[in-house]
């Protein structure tokens, strides 16, 4: 990137990595974050602002496609600028941080990689492990690998000898830490087993020997003699050396290499939370992370258990003794560290960097044990920034990690001054709203709806709204209170009150004194005050203009409705979007113009951004609503949806824009003008906010996890990137998880998703971090907590946890599965053949086989019943006897029978025969104990159901619901609705079926049984239709709305589709229904889009669905004219084919307006005055924006033509003033949009003979008409100058004169553009092409037509409006060279903060935006080596406005062309044609040129033609 680095806040640093950052010598540290690798330099090379801390973001590593999960430099001196890291997608890339490059990479692993070094003895050797146990030595410079497989067991750390290239220490999980030396092929030479969980790190003491600790070996020595299976006859090398090694069993164990052997066991102490900055009832388990300071082996540096660190002493064993890090308050991790990395800075400074699950990076002054600095990180989409309008310099951030972050963006302490919140929060943070006058007062809005407020200064919890959104809640917004809050007194009732839009689409007001309080749904209000008939839209923005007069709600069919507070009158509509809208955003109050404040600028999910200017209706006050189609401006660009609006506080009509292609795009909206695109994020961009006190200077959000702070003009590009950003292609291919992605896919949201993400948020996060899915923001968002590729505790868990979504979409995906299932197992069971097959069993299976016993039971069988029998009393053994022999039930007492029955049932449950058990019950007569015991086994059967009523009518009931639940639980939704319908519950039995989505069942059985005005079958209507139009299924919707008598709606969900069928048919639909506001202007969006295809013939069709559009009619009729005239004109292969004309237009007799007024007549039946006197009063209610070189040529077609119909009818009224105030209006689009070709298709069509039969029918009258026909004059004669000129050029190349090309669509607007080519001489390269719209016998004709239009151009020179073009030259210049000034003064300031060399200033100077052409060339010697001063530009420009003041309004009332322009065409014509022009003439242009010639666009032409 040129220029800059932007400033950056970084993802936060990946976590239960054992080695994920790191940093070298010199001042480099880098961490991994996500899929990649962020590089911070550190100390004096940082070249931050003298006072502030001493490290600035300087990069990022971008290539993995999953989560990095280890990261090593090179430590040897000459090879610092390598690094290597280890990614969850298998690959070890090694790279070089200067060009930020792979060098290399290689794929060896099968498995997840969960540890990486780079050997700090050997230069080219990267040793890395995984978590099946395997380890791979990689030599880059040969490319050599060896494999090694030790233990079949979890690796989790390893860690390379600083003494024995040999030599690798490796750390599992299950506590087992091993030491092998690879030249042996991973031969083991100790095995050291004491810790019993998790190895977290690995440290080799600094100092080869054992001398440098006195530790009593004997004492501490917990091991038995031998350690190991076998003592390994040990190596010198081995003999020599510490190893210490950190547990999540809470101990850090030191180990003799000599002995092999534990010396030293420290147990981390539990130390008193202080200051506690987390959630306490997050429970976390302990990460031990180690660290051996080089020059003091006597020390070394752990983690515990709550983020503090400690400094271990060594020397006296028998204490453990230990210092801790930074006693102040604050200054320590609030959870648990990570990774800790040593950094020595070109000062020499020994520091230590931190990284932790708290989102910090510390670094820490290994001399004085205190923080230095702290980098903050975030975990989360970066969902919503807000600058406070009290506390200046005060960023809220809102991140998807469930915090708040407020930035101090003013520090000169400290650039990275952020203070987070969390308490309450407890969800991702997606909206943010500072109060517009209270201090430290800020709203914030989440993903499960809830809505609170924050004190920012107090550290008291926030207080939580008691009304919740269902859904998440998009926009928040402070505005005036409307009823019923803002019913009573002054002091009952507070200025503002907080409003916020949920994803369901309701927007409440909460009262900020009253937060415990029920909020209120303005729907009620907006329904009562313009008592509509038709269904609300779903509501999906909202923002109040700054003075608190009005309001705008965006709504996701794409439509804007604005009302005035606070009754909430509706005041307009505006049907420019037709998707859902994401953002709105009003104009800033306090700029040049106050009218601008006025302007609207809207986005949706459609890429383009419109800009409404609304002070004519609002200031008129309309009595009903006003329906908007057309844009003031149309910023085109984008290629995916807009997601936020900013306007600059700074400029007038400058608009920063966020869009999903990844880039910010910053606008001139007046001139339809893209400036600056920044390039910088990695995702799609959610949010964007313009700095209130620098004017040059915007934050941006993305769902990269990234905010940055960047400069508009050192940005290398002006606009968006076109066709699709290779960063959308490339992050949907790479960040893509790859389990399973297809149950990620779901055919729509549940509601209209804005920028809603249902990222998987765990306190603990335990899970993958997986790339975006298509509608939200990415499932895992939440992630970063600890994306383990390897969660310590649980290998797998990762996988287990990928395919986390909306609890509503879960519950979807295992219905549809179970429905499945249903459907597909009856056949594979074959139901009916087994129950043929058992009929054949007995229904007493185990009476039966007691029968079949041998002789001798048989025989006694008769014996025991026979003494039953008989005898008078029974004695216990008779009885005992009986109750073994229970199938002897068949032949003794009923009690008897009863028990075999018991006995037989008990076996038919067991063998799985519930319905034999049934049917055995049902003998016995029990029919009530069967169906409760069926009920509670969930085994009841439409049989037993249909038995129930012999029991009782209430059994019957209770069996019936029964059933229905049992059904409900096995899927069976429908069958159970039936069941409740033979019991006459109708209403459940819809609300059955409509909760589980099946909505036609339930409007069948609701429009069967119920009362046809019954207010469910219009629920039913409405919800089925919410859901067929979020689906896309509009036509189906439409139908749902017409059967709940909306044909409002019906109407508008036909229309979102936009394709003109769709519109046709809904324009058609509102008519039949009577809505004739809508029908027509739903038929003139259907017109308008016939237009692309040039279907005339349809565009008329649909015009006439509704009677308002005839006046309407009249301008399509004249736009198909003029379109057939212009194409007659052209080649004939260039001409379309797909055209459609009626025969009238085809028909070319006679002049232009002849032809128009005729097909007036006698196509429209437009006859006499009075009918066109009521056509031109309705047609000149529609107003249309000036055009500029941006608008689109169809839209530029029919503005043009409507100011030609109102010429045409004021013709026809006589209304001359009228006619000619139009006609100039048509010109003067032409002129701004830079279409010479249709402005001289204007005057050949309809001022073919000049304009002097309207002077005469203007008279004498001193109007504002007159200016206005001398403005056109002079218009005609320009164009006929320009005409001329060029059929003299055209056989020789000239310069760049703006000619059309292709139906003329490209002309350069810049008049000295078209100036300057005029000099061939000096400048000219490119061939002018002759004007397609000019005759091409004019050349032979100049001779004879030259005299007259060369005599009239003395209109064009006049004297009056030279001077004010000069004077209003001199403003605009004023204004450009402040604007300049400003650039120059902040770039110098940037160059100061960020430069560390001449080779900094460099590329920002070739990014400085350069003015036009000519402009820039021409400076004259006098500005270009000496500055103007302040004051003395101050003086030009009071001059210059007074001067203009002092102009009569007749002259400034109208635009005329460029008088020096002009001049100088003519003096070219002259130039080529000697003897053309008048002598006189020649001498006036001159005269006029050298007056008034001083500006840097006419200095060089000045000098050609006037010396």
């Amino acid at each position: 990137m040129m220029g800059p680095e932007p400033q950056t806040l970084p993802p936060s640093p990946n976590w239960y990595c054992t080695r994920c950052s790191d940093a070298v010598p010199g001042g480099l540290f880098g961490f991994a974050a996500r899929t990649s690798v962020f590089l911070v330099r550190v100390g004096p090379g940082a070249g931050t602002i003298p006072g502030t801390p001493p490290f600035r973001v300087v990069g990022e590593l971008v290539g993995h496609t999953e989560r990095v999960s280890g990261f090593t430099f090179s430590h040897h001196p000459g090879q610092y600028n390598l690094c290597a890291s280890s990614s969850d997608d298998g690959t070890v890339k090694i790279w070089d941080v200067e060009t930020k490059t792979v060098v290399t990479e290689h794929a060896l692993h099968q498995h997840t990689i969960s540890a990486l070094h780079w050997s700090p003895q050997v230069k080219d050797l990267i040793v890395s492990g995984d978590e099946k146990g395997v380890i791979f030595c990689y030599w880059i410079n040969r490319n050599d690998s060896q494999r090694l497989f030790i233990e079949p067991r979890t690796i989790f750390c390893l860690t390379c000898s600083p003494h024995d290239e040999d030599l690798v220490a490796i750390g599992y999980k299950d506590g087992m830490v091993v030491i092998i030396d690879i030249s042996k092929k991973g031969e083991v030479t100790h095995r050291l087993r004491g810790h019993d969980d998790e190895i977290h790190s690995i440290a080799w003491c600094p100092l080869p020997g054992e001398d440098c600790l006195s530790i009593n070996q004997e004492e501490n020595s917990e091991e038995p003699e031998i350690a190991n299976g076998k003592v390994t006859a040990q190596t010198p090398e081995a003999k020599g050396c510490y190893l210490a090694t950190g547990s999540k069993d809470q101990t850090i164990r030191i180990w003799s290499c000599a002995r092999g052997r534990g010396v030293l066991v420290l147990k981390i102490p539990f130390l008193k939370r202080r200051g506690g900055g987390v959630d306490p009832t997050v429970k976390e388990r302990l990460w031990l992370t180690l660290y051996w300071p080089k020059n003091q082996p006597t020390q070394l540096v752990s983690s515990c258990f709550g983020g503090e660190l400690l400094l271990w002493d060594l020397t006296q064993s028998w204490r453990r003794k230990y210092t801790l890090f930074s006693a102040s308050e604050g200054q320590n991790h609030s959870r648990i560290v990570f990774n800790l990395c040593p950094l020595q800075t070109e000062d020499d400074k020994q520091l230590l960097l931190s990284t932790s699950m708290d989102r910090d990076v510390k670094c820490w002054d290994m001399t004085t044990l205190d923080c230095c600095w702290t980098l903050p990180s975030l975990g989360g989409f970066v969902y919503s920034l807000a600058f406070s309008p009290e506390d200046t310099g005060y960023l809220a951030i809102g991140v998807g990690d469930g915090m708040i972050r407020v930035w101090n963006t003013s520090s000169k302490k400290n650039s990275y001054d952020v203070k987070s919140f969390w308490q309450g929060v407890k969800s991702k943070v997606t909206a943010l709203c500072w109060h517009p006058k209270k201090e430290h007062c800020l709203a914030f809005g989440t993903d499960d709806g809830k809505v609170g407020l924050y004190d920012t200064y107090s550290s008291k919890p926030p207080q939580i709204s008691s009304t919740y959104h269902k859904k998440t809640v998009y926009t928040l917004a402070w505005g005036p209170p409307v009823p019923p809050m803002s019913l009573g007194g002054e002091g009952d009732r507070p200025s503002f009150t907080l409003y916020s839009c949920g994803g369901e689409g309701i927007v409440f007001q909460h009262n900020p004194w009253k937060f415990g309080g029920e909020a209120s749904d303005i729907n009620r209000l907006i329904r009562d005050t313009n008592a509509l008939k038709y269904k609300l839209p779903v509501h999906t923005e909202i923002s109040w203009k700054a003075d608190g007069k009005f309001m705008a709600l965006g709504n996701e069919d794409g439509s804007i409705e604005i009302f005035q507070g606070p009754s909430l009158k509706l005041m307009c509509s505006i049907q420019q979007h037709h998707k859902l809208l994401n953002t709105i955003s009003w104009h800033h109050e306090h700029g040049s113009q106050p009218e601008l404040s006025y302007l609207l600028a809207s986005g949706s999910n459609n890429a383009v951004i419109y800009v409404h200017d609304l002070r004519t209706v609002l200031e008129s006050e309309p009595e009903s609503p006003v329906t908007i189609t057309e844009p003031f401006r149309t910023l085109s660009g984008h290629t995916s949806k807009i997601t936020c609006l900013a306007w600059s506080l700074h400029h007038d009509g400058i608009l920063v824009s966020a869009s999903y292609d990844g880039t910010a795009q910053v606008w001139d909206t007046l001139r339809e003008q893209p400036l600056h695109n920044f390039r910088g994020h990695r995702g799609r961009l959610l949010c964007v906010v313009w700095s209130p006190l620098e004017p040059d200077c915007i934050y941006s959000g993305a769902d990269d996890f990234c905010v940055y702070r960047w400069l508009p003009a050192t940005q290398d590009h002006s606009r968006p990137p076109q066709g699709k950003k290779s960063i959308e292609l490339e992050k949907k291919r790479l960040s893509q998880p790859k389990p399973k992605p297809k149950k990620k896919k779901k055919p729509t949201s549940q509601m209209p998703i804005k920028q809603e993400s249902f990222e998987g948020h765990e306190e603990d996060s335990t899970k993958e971090n997986t790339g975006p899915v298509e509608n939200g923001l990415s499932d895992q968002e939440g992630e970063e907590e600890g994306p383990p590729a390897l969660t310590p505790t649980v290998p797998r868990e990762p996988v287990m946890c990928t395919p986390t979504s909306s609890s509503c979409e879960k519950s979807d995906v295992t219905v549809n599965n179970k429905i499945a299932v249903l459907k597909k197992e009856p056949p594979k069971e074959k139901p009916e053949a087994l129950m043929k097959r058992r009929k054949v069993r007995s229904m007493l299976p185990l009476s039966t086989s007691l029968d079949h016993r041998s002789k001798e039971e048989l025989h006694h069988d008769c014996l025991v019943l026979a003494t039953a029998k008989h005898s008078k009393e029974l004695n216990e053994d008779v009885s005992a006897d009986l109750e073994e022999r229970f199938h002897l039930g068949l032949f003794s007492d009923r009690d008897t029978l009863y028990r075999m029955i018991e006995t037989e049932g008990k076996g038919h449950l067991e063998n799985g025969h519930p319905e034999l058990f049934h049917q055995l019950m049902l003998w016995k007569g029990d029919l009530q104990g069967v169906l409760q015991t069926a009920a509670e086994r969930g085994e009841l059967t439409d049989s037993l159901v249909a038995m129930a009523p012999v029991a009782g009518y209430r059994v019957w009931l209770w069996a019936v619901e029964a059933f229905a639940k049992q059904l409900c639980f096995q899927d069976q939704y429908v069958k159970a609705a039936s069941h409740l319908l033979s019991i006459h519950k109708v209403y459940e039995a819809v609300e059955l079926l409509r909760s589980n989505h099946f909505y036609r069942e339930a409007i069948a059985v609701a429009k069967a049984r119920l009362r046809p005005e019954d207010p469910v079958l219009k629920e039913l209507y409405l919800s089925w239709g919410t859901v067929l139009e979020r689906d896309g299924h509009y036509a189906a919707a439409a139908k749902c709305y017409l059967g709940a008598t909306s044909p409002y709606d019906a109407a508008k969900v036909l229309a979102k589709k936009g394709d003109a069928a769709s519109l046709r048919t809904a324009a058609e639909l509102a008519s039949i229904a009577g809505e004739n506001k809508l029908a027509a202007s739903l038929a003139l969006r259907c017109a308008q889009e016939l237009l692309l295809t040039k279907n005339w013939v349809a565009t008329q069709e649909a015009l006439q669905l509704h009677e308002s559009l005839q006046d309407q009619r009249l301008v399509f009729c004249l736009l198909e004219l003029l379109c057939w005239q212009l194409e007659a004109r052209q080649l004939p292969e260039a001409r379309s084919s797909s055209s459609s004309y009626h025969s009238w237009a085809t028909d070319t007799k006679g002049p232009f307006l002849q032809r128009v007024t005729s097909a007036w007549t006698s196509i429209f039946g437009l006859d006499g005055p009075a009918q066109c006197q009521a056509a031109l009063q309705r047609l000149q209610d529609i107003k249309y924006p000036s055009a500029t070189s941006n608008t689109p040529y169809r839209q530029l077609l029919l503005h043009i033509c409507h100011d030609l119909t109102l010429a045409v009818l004021s013709q026809q009224t006589a209304s001359w003033e009228e006619a000619v105030r139009a006609l100039l209006q048509a010109v003067l689009r032409s002129y701004d949009s830079g279409n010479f070709t249709i402005m001289q298709e204007v005057y050949s069509a309809f001022l073919p003979d000049g304009c002097d039969h309207l002077s005469d029918k203007l008279g004498d009258c001193q109007s504002s008409a007159t200016s206005a026909l001398r403005s056109l004059e002079a218009f005609s004669t320009y164009g006929r100058l320009y005409e001329i000129w060029w059929s003299l050029s055209r056989p020789c190349p000239e310069p760049s004169v703006s000619v059309t090309t292709e139906h003329g669509k490209t002309l350069s607007t810049v008049q000295s553009q078209r100036v300057d080519g005029a000099s061939a001489e000096e400048t000219g390269s490119e061939v002018c092409r002759p004007e397609p719209g000019s005759p091409p016998e004019l050349s032979l004709r100049l001779s004879e037509e030259s005299a007259r239009v060369l005599s009239t151009c003395r209109a064009l020179f006049s004297e009056e409006h030279a001077s004010l073009q000069n004077a209003r030259r001199t403003v605009a210049q004023v204004q450009e060279t402040l604007a300049e000034m400003i650039h120059q003064h902040q770039k110098s300031r940037l160059c100061k903060a960020t430069a560390s060399g001449p080779h900094n200033n460099e590329p920002e100077q070739e990014t400085e935006p350069r003015l036009a052409g000519p402009q820039s060339q021409c400076n004259s010697k006098e500005e270009e080596n000496e500055p103007v001063s302040l004051p003395e530009l101050t003086r030009r420009l009071t001059e210059a406005n007074q001067k203009i003041a002092k102009f009569p309004e007749s002259i400034k009332a109208w635009p005329f062309p460029d008088v020096l322009e002009s001049c100088l065409v003519l003096l070219h014509i002259g130039s080529q044609c000697p003897g053309c022009v008048p002598q006189e003439v020649q001498q006036q242009a001159q005269e006029l040129l050298r007056k008034y010639g001083s500006g840097r666009a006419y200095e060089r032409h000045c000098q050609t033609f006037c010396t």
